[in-house]
């Protein structure tokens, strides 16, 4: 049987990230990939926004700490920056005027009114708009670019990756644990629980208490803009309640309801009722004709209750590490996440920058309050 250090389980951008991490820090890291392609399912189909105003507080705080990373530049593997400028419009009807101040006010974003929303987003109606609110600071994320510079990093550090190396079989070995895979049988003294929308079910293979993951199916859809329209430069637009959201994406509009079905692990497919609630909503704000879909697909972005990652040792199984729940916000997240995951398996404290920021160990804990509330 084979003897490793770290396994980690999952190579979309959370279990590449903390595996080049690891590495990096000297350790016998070795990553396992269920499919063909590594990030297949979330990763590969992320829409990936670099936005510190969207998501819950911890989020926002890990986003901030992303920031240098992303804004690293380029390198001989890389030689486009990971970032280029975007910003966000998030807008509100009339009827959302309590959510529009109480974003303004803990956001401290720059106010627009309708007309002055209109001059950043021609298309938009701004008959029923109360007002919208401008992050400048968003920015578009190259996310294969990003996920590969972390692979290449994994390897050059000594580590690997196997593809079509599902985990057939997790089980307690001693003081370490037995990884099952159609390539053969590995030993680990840890395992990392990076498996996205299986991570439940991971857990429940290797008898470890679940964290209630729950799923959530997100649509998306990719429609050309009207005739002559240069989309290029527009900002992204977020509906304030996230009912919708409109992006520039190589010369056309990439479209979603912004919806959140459950659902259970799975290759995620659109559903023609949420491709065709995706339309309305977005035919009631703009004056976009959609008389094609170009293309559509979904995605599954998995939460618990308090929509904040969940990262850390299982308290009922030694060596079994939670680095799950990152929902939508797993790509913008993903240096300081890694960052942090990684020096928690390896028993360190947080990284400076990231508690300067305000995140602690404690508030992403398997086992914290706010996760089965």
């Amino acid at each position: 049987m084979e003897k490793r250090g770290i396994v980690v389980i999952g190579a979309g951008i959370a279990g590449a990230s903390v595996a080049a991490e690891l590495a990096g820090s000297g350790q016998d890291v070795v990553l396992l990939e269920r499919e063909m392609a590594p990030g297949y399912h979330t990763t590969g189909r992320s829409a990936a926004l670099y936005a510190p105003s969207y998501g819950p507080v911890v989020i926002r705080a890990l986003t901030r700490a992303s920031r240098a990373a992303f804004q690293a530049p380029p390198t001989s593997g890389r030689p486009h920056p990971l970032l280029k400028p975007r910003g966000v419009l998030f807008l509100a009807r009339r009827d959302q005027a309590d959510s529009f101040d109480a974003m303004a006010d803990e956001m401290a974003l720059d106010r627009l009114t309708p007309a002055q929303a209109r001059a950043h987003l021609p298309i938009l109606r701004s008959g029923d708009l109360h007002g919208a609110l401008l992050d400048t600071e968003a920015a578009d994320i190259d996310v294969d670019a990003l996920h590969r510079q972390y692979l290449r990093h994994l390897t050059a550090m000594g580590g690997e990756m196997r593809l079509r190396a599902e985990a057939t079989g997790l089980s307690r070995d001693g003081d370490g644990w037995r990884v099952e895979t159609p390539q053969g049988t590995i030993a680990a003294d840890i395992v990392v629980n990076a498996s996205g929308a299986w991570a439940d079910t991971l857990a429940d293979m290797a008898g470890v208490a679940s964290v209630s993951l729950v799923p959530k199916r997100r649509t998306a859809i990719l429609v050309s803009p009207s005739a002559g329209a240069d989309v290029e430069d527009w900002p992204m637009a977020v509906d304030i309640d996230e009912q919708f959201y409109l992006r520039p994406d190589a010369g056309k509009l990439l479209l979603s309801p912004a919806d959140e079905t459950p659902s259970e692990p799975c290759d995620a497919q659109p559903d023609e009722w949420d491709i065709a609630l995706c339309v309305d909503r977005i035919q009631t704000a703009f004056d976009l004709p959609v008389r094609r879909i170009d293309h559509k697909w979904a995605g599954l972005r998995s939460f618990v209750a308090d929509k904040a990652p969940v990262v850390g040792y299982a308290p009922d199984a030694p060596g079994f590490f939670w680095l799950a729940g990152q929902g939508g916000y797993g790509i913008q997240t993903a240096p300081a996440l890694a960052r942090m995951a990684a020096a928690l398996v390896l028993g360190q404290p947080v990284p400076p920058d990231i508690a300067g920021a305000g995140v602690t160990a404690a508030a992403l804990a398997p086992r914290r309050e706010a996760l089965v509330a």
